[in-house]
């Protein structure tokens, strides 16, 4: 297989005539419609998020529990099972359940939290994204209920049992899937148009007994009421009671006070849910059931839990005038034959509808037929089946990840009530110089029940993918984190809710470069303004960058843990005692590619305006410095190459002039790879310029461009390689890369050579050994492992090195291949096509049948019903492939999605 060129896909953009789905993305795009205004905005999870924190010590998984969410109201985003809502989530449409016997009602997905398990927190349901249409046209999600008491004590206590170097205790462990005694839970969400939505949810009994249970959708308002002084003017549900026989309840909004910051009135209207008949309309508020909470009384008997009482206990909770802010349908003991299936049909719309249930059907069929059509029109042509099934499950797994972030740092600091104001410690905490940061915005998730927050590096990786399917919505993600209402005012980037000051990598002109190119090949156009735009705020990016981490002005960056969690034997993001500063190979190299991506953008806005030829210019010389700094530490007689070991180490400097050399074979080596480009003369004559200052600077400073760049020639002329690396520390490295003693794994990049396996890299008390799958130490980040694992994100970035780096050498760098390969040695092409293959691998069937990610898992392996349904995990067993971390990390392990889309074509 081959990887796409551009050409390929811009025959690809020109297909005609255009499918429903892309005529539906360009009606939005040109704001014809509204298509966007509903999708599947809810969280997995507002229980235990820094958002709901107000403890006086930062605890926030203790502040409000998984036990504690059906009745306490969230301030700051509501949660459900396959939930949607409209743009700013004043109304939420989810799912709850009962299966008769479990204590609680299932309206939210449980997992167990840092204190409960022995690799920090993790969901313990099995749910699935399983399709999805860029404008949400169509949604599809899958819950899997068991028919038995649902293990919520079990699952606790043995996780808490065991140690770290145990496995985790998953619900399968449990046994209470044997037997098939579980729902299959299929919801599908249909727009007839942007503002009617057809709902159609399946219950399939997987058992080989016929199954009883209760089915719950609800519709409720967000409070937005509660938060002042004096409570505000609530919203309405109430029962419309439709002749028809179909349930009605209209919500209303008219009666609510707006929302106060934003640039225009917001306001939904009257929205009415249609459902079968059959069910029982409930009423209640979504209102803090403050007695169960706090001990004290609550101004009304009718608040957030109520269903659940009503459901479980019996209890006399529900409002019987039939009005409140909270409101179900209650299909109360459905019974489900074995083996068999029952359906239930709603419709959630802007407007009267008689007999709204009889077209439901229609609709979700012709949906699901277009998206069909539209990713069948996507998928690269020499995609098998099975990787068409995975990068399908892989988008619609970026598509369901969307959410609505509501988060105004000052006023959670400060409180809503000027009575009670949360504890003065919060200060101290976390997030006190972010008090600019006010976001009311639809944002792509990592995990949207394991982090469900945005995360800056995680969310630029995100965007890649996300471009395939839907590039008005990826550049709109990239521009947010530099608005102005997220970007510090200093230029830094917000990292993520637990501390918006920790630094990422800093890719995110990268993403914005790639993104750019992808929608302007895909689509034809050139998106200018989007990349002015980016650029003028990358550049106070760029500049706190360099006054942050580079403290002596040598170009040599520190930087911190820089999303690296555990990688060596300290945590980086803490300074020293003793007056030392650690030199750090890896955000050096970040910072060279940062330089690169910044110059490349300069002169493709240069193409319209001369003016930013100068700060390509600028960015070109910036980027030679830091070249020749890693070479010779800004003068001093070491540097961060290692000609021993041929790999690049972090240097720790003590304030004596001595240093330690961290000779750690750990992606901290590699990533310099990632700072490359390649400058062809017969392109930069375009910009006489600019190629006049790199004539000069390569004549006058060659002892700092020798470090950087080479200069070859081919058919068209010369070709200038921006690299910090020369050709023989380019095979060198890359002998490593494809060397499966060291980086190679049978499924991809390592993140720590298996070198140290047999040999632990030692300083001070603190020893690193080769760790392949969950963490065995807690440092920085916790429950993630940089010690061996493979993750997308960085090996993403080394197949794209790879590649550029191809194009300049061809097949005059070559590396000893693997031992058993039908060749003796590989180009730096089949190297990166090599890593990209692995990587697919791990979704992808075996010859056996097997699927990596899911390693000894025979019910995921082999069961019908389960195999199909993938999970795309945080990274990944070295050696065996399986799946750890957060389950539903579409985030950056949707990045498998490009690789199937730019390796089969």
């Amino acid at each position: 297989m081959t990887r796409a060129t551009s050409s390929d896909r811009h025959s690809r953009s020109q297909k005609s005539p255009l499918s429903a789905e892309q005529k539906r993305l360009d009606e939005d795009r040109l704001k014809t419609q509204n298509w966007r205004s509903w999708g599947p905005y809810v969280s997995e999870r507002a229980w235990g998020t820094v958002r709901e924190d107000y403890s006086s010590n930062g605890d926030a998984w203790g502040f409000l529990t998984h036990d504690q969410a059906r009745s306490k109201a969230y301030r700051w985003g509501e949660d459900g099972l396959a939930g949607i809502c409209d743009r700013y989530q004043l109304l939420v449409f989810a799912l709850a359940f009962w299966n008769g016997q479990d204590e609680i009602l299932k309206e939210r997905l449980f997992g167990v939290v840092p204190q409960q398990n022995n690799h920090g927190e993790d969901v313990r349901e099995y749910y699935y994204y399983l399709d999805a249409s860029p404008t949400h046209s169509y949604l599809k999600y899958l819950y899997k209920y068991p028919q038995a008491k649902f293990p919520y004590q079990q699952l606790i206590e043995e996780s808490q049992r065991r140690g770290i170097e145990q496995p985790e205790f998953e619900l399968l462990d449990t046994g209470i899937f044997d037997d098939n005694r579980y729902f299959d839970i299929f919801v599908e969400y249909a727009k007839a148009d942007p503002e009617d939505i057809c709902v159609r949810v399946e219950l399939f009994n997987r058992g080989s007994e016929p199954a009883h249970l209760h089915v719950l959708p609800q519709l409720w308002f967000r409070n937005t009421w509660s938060w002042g002084d004096v409570p505000g003017p609530t919203p309405s549900i109430r029962n419309a009671k439709d002749p028809s026989g179909q349930a009605c309840l209209i919500a209303d909004d008219s009666t609510a006070t707006p929302m106060s910051n934003l640039l225009t009135d917001y306001a939904l209207g009257k929205r009415y849910l249609y459902a079968e008949s059959g069910g029982q309309p409930l009423f209640t508020n979504n209102e803090t059931h403050r007695e169960r909470m706090y001990g004290c009384p609550d101004p009304t008997p009718f608040v957030k839990d109520a269903f659940h009482r009503y459901v479980i206990n019996g209890d006399a909770c529900v409002n019987p005038d039939e009005v409140g802010t909270k409101a179900c349908v209650h299909y109360g003991n459905v019974t489900v034959p074995a083996g068999e299936s029952v359906v239930i049909r709603l419709r959630l719309t802007d407007r009267p509808i008689s007999d709204a249930i009889q077209g439901v059907d229609a609709v979700v069929k012709q949906r699901k037929s277009e998206t069909d059509v539209f990713y069948d029109e996507l998928h690269p042509p020499k995609a098998s089946e099975d990787e068409r099934l995975v990068q399908r499950q892989a988008l619609a797994g970026m598509i369901w990840s969307k959410q609505f972030y509501y988060f105004d740092v000052n006023k959670w600091l400060e409180g809503d009530d000027s009575r009670a104001k949360p504890p003065a410690s919060r200060h101290t905490i976390r997030n006190e110089h972010w008090k600019h940061l006010n976001s009311m915005r639809i944002l792509s998730m990592p995990d949207k029940w394991e982090y469900p927050w945005f995360a800056a590096w995680d969310l630029a990786f995100q965007c890649i993918p996300l471009a395939l399917v839907d590039p008005e919505f990826a550049k709109e993600q990239l521009w947010l984190l530099l608005f102005e209402q997220f970007q510090h005012p200093n230029g830094q980037i917000p990292a993520y809710e637990w501390e918006f000051s920790d630094l990422n990598p800093p890719v995110h002109a990268w993403a914005i470069w790639r993104v750019y190119n992808m929608d302007r090949i895909q689509s034809g156009r050139a998106d200018r303004e989007f990349l002015e735009k980016c650029f003028h705020k990358l550049l106070l990016n760029f500049t706190w960058w360099v006054n942050k981490v580079d403290a002596e002005g040598h170009n040599v960056f520190e930087g911190g843990f820089l999303g690296l969690d555990n990688i060596t034997t300290f945590d980086r993001s803490t300074p020293p005692s003793d007056g030392s500063s650690l030199k750090q190979a890896d955000a050096t190299g970040w910072m060279g590619m940062y330089c690169l991506n910044l110059m490349r953008i300069a002169l493709e806005l240069a193409k319209e305006n001369k003016t930013y030829v100068g700060l390509a210019i600028k960015f070109f010389e910036h980027y030679v410095y830091i070249g020749s700094a890693m070479k010779n530490m800004g003068g001093r007689d070491y540097e961060l190459w290692s000609e021993e070991d041929g790999l690049f180490f972090d240097a720790l400097c003590y304030p004596d002039g001595s240093y330690h050399r961290f000779r750690l074979r750990s992606l901290v080596s590699l990533i310099p790879l990632y700072a490359v480009e390649r400058l062809e003369e017969v392109w930069t004559s375009e910009f006489p310029e600019f190629k006049a200052n790199l004539d000069w600077f390569m004549r006058n400073r060659s002892h700092l461009t020798e470090a950087c760049l080479s200069t070859s020639e081919n058919a068209e002329g010369k070709v200038h390689l921006l690299s910090l690396v020369d050709a023989e520390q380019l095979r060198r490295i890359v002998e490593v890369l494809w060397d499966d003693a060291e980086f190679l794994s049978p499924y991809g990049l390592r993140s720590m050579s298996k070198h140290h396996q047999e040999h632990p890299f030692s300083f001070g008390d603190q020893t690193v050994k080769y760790d392949p799958a969950e963490s065995t130490t807690w440092l920085k980040g916790g429950n993630s492992n940089w010690r061996g694992p493979i993750w997308f994100p960085t090996s993403f970035l080394m197949i794209e090195s790879l590649r550029k780096l191809s194009k300049v050498y061809g097949e005059s760098i070559r590396v000893p291949a693997e031992p058993d390969a039908d060749r003796e040695t590989m180009t730096l092409s089949e190297v990166a096509e090599g890593h990209a293959n692995r990587l697919i691998s791990l979704f992808t069937r075996d010859a056996d049948g097997r699927r990596a990610i899911y390693g000894q898992r025979e019910t995921m392996q082999h069961d019908p019903h389960w195999r199909d349904c993938l999970l795309f995990h945080e990274y990944f067993n070295a050696e065996t492939g399986e799946g750890l971390g957060a389950n539903h990390q579409t985030g950056w392990t949707g990045l498998v999605a490009s690789l199937i889309d730019e390796w089969r074509r």
